[in-house]
């Protein structure tokens, strides 16, 4: 058994050094213009996801249109605005419970007490809308730099990828087989389909 798990382990790690996903597209030509002056041409551009992730901070969402990615602009906005929104809706709400607390502990009448000074809302129904306004108010601010962050991060990985040659024409798909016509001990295979 062990033996049979080591012989398997050696057949794979040896297929493993046959396979190639694509070409080298970082490499960079040099052409020598005068002395000591080199042009680089290549496809390679350092400073583009650098740039991207700059403008993903300056304006959301632009560091997605500049690696001219135009459909995911309205993702990232909307994206941002529903956190906004959310941050802005338990806020205000936040503050109406709090003026209404501090106004009836100070003996005042506030928006939840009646003229004839009953409440419809108790002390500790305004504590407890208080505290729970205030957690959703931090969780969407939270939320809302996550997003923001995540949208520098998607537009930087984005233009560093943008700069490989992802060819389709050669994969590996692994696939497993069942034997169908083993029902009581099945048997599992292993199947490597190359494509080039």
């Amino acid at each position: 058994m062990f033996l049979k798990k080591n012989i398997y382990v050696l057949i794979l790690s040896i297929l493993s050094f046959h396979l190639y996903s694509q070409k080298d597209s970082t490499k960079v030509k040099n052409e020598k213009v005068e002395k000591n002056l080199f042009v680089q041409e290549g496809l390679y551009k350092p400073l583009a996801p650098a740039k991207a992730a700059f403008y993903s901070a300056i304006f959301p969402g632009l560091g997605q249109i500049y690696n001219k990615k135009y459909w995911k602009a309205p993702i990232v906005w909307a994206a941002l605005a529903i956190p906004t929104y959310y941050y802005q809706t338990n806020n205000s709400e936040y503050k109406r419970f709090r003026t209404a607390f501090r106004l009836r502990e100070a003996g005042f009448q506030d928006e939840f007490t009646l003229d004839d000074g009953s409440t419809t809302v108790s002390d500790t129904t305004l504590e407890r809308a208080q505290k729970q306004l205030r957690e959703n108010r931090d969780l969407s601010l939270l939320s809302g730099v996550i997003l923001y962050v995540l949208q520098i991060v998607e537009a930087s990985v984005n233009a560093h990828l943008l700069q490989f040659n992802t060819d389709d024409n050669l994969s590996l798909k692994p696939t497993f087989i069942m034997d169908p016509m083993l029902f009581d001990a099945p048997k599992v295979g292993l199947t490597f389909k190359y494509t080039f």
